[in-house]
């Protein structure tokens, strides 16, 4: 028929084993204006096509494909490049003809549940503000016990010092 083409293509899906996929699979043209089956190789065919520009895509329940872009001229040559949506009019990764369509991988539909970690308990700030001064309370004096006696006389008297009662007369002494 003048004016009607046809797009050919192949699906890929190195994600399973399983033969029967393709039995849910999809090729949607324009979200479902032109729709092509996908045969048990993984080869499709959409029929009745007029020339312009077209959205590609595969869609099964459990497998992602990549979207593509196809232009086909009044003169039957096809153009195809995969979908952006980000920068729909940029021109990128360009898939030969027939279209090559392969699987991105599974749908992920459900978030996996955190699990816990003691690690995750250790490093929390409030365990970490809470340790940290018993750990330095603990090993300072340790530390300190191993350095030069001279340097332990020193720390000795510096201490005396920062005491407020050897350095302050008693309240009642004040008194009187």
């Amino acid at each position: 028929v003048g004016g009607l083409f046809k797009l050919e293509g192949k699906v890929i899906n190195q994600y399973t084993t399983d033969e029967n996929w393709v039995q849910q699979a999809r090729v949607l043209v324009d979200g479902g204006a032109y729709i092509g089956i996908i045969k048990a190789d993984g080869s499709f065919a959409v029929n009745g096509l007029p020339s312009g520009s077209y959205v590609v895509e595969v869609v099964h329940p459990l497998f992602a494909f990549d979207s593509v872009r196809v232009e086909i001229t009044s003169k039957a040559k096809v153009r195809a490049r995969i979908l952006d949506n980000i920068q729909p009019f940029q021109i990128k990764n360009v898939v030969s003809n027939p279209l090559r369509l392969r699987c991105k991988g599974r749908y992920q539909y459900f978030q996996q549940r955190e699990q816990w970690r003691i690690s995750d308990f250790l490093f929390n700030p409030m365990v970490l503000m809470m340790f940290l001064p018993l750990l330095m309370m603990f090993l300072l004096p340790k530390l300190m016990n191993s350095q030069d006696p001279e340097i332990q006389k020193e720390m000795q008297q510096s201490m005396n010092w920062m005491n407020p009662k050897s350095n302050l007369p008693e309240l009642s002494e004040l008194m009187t």
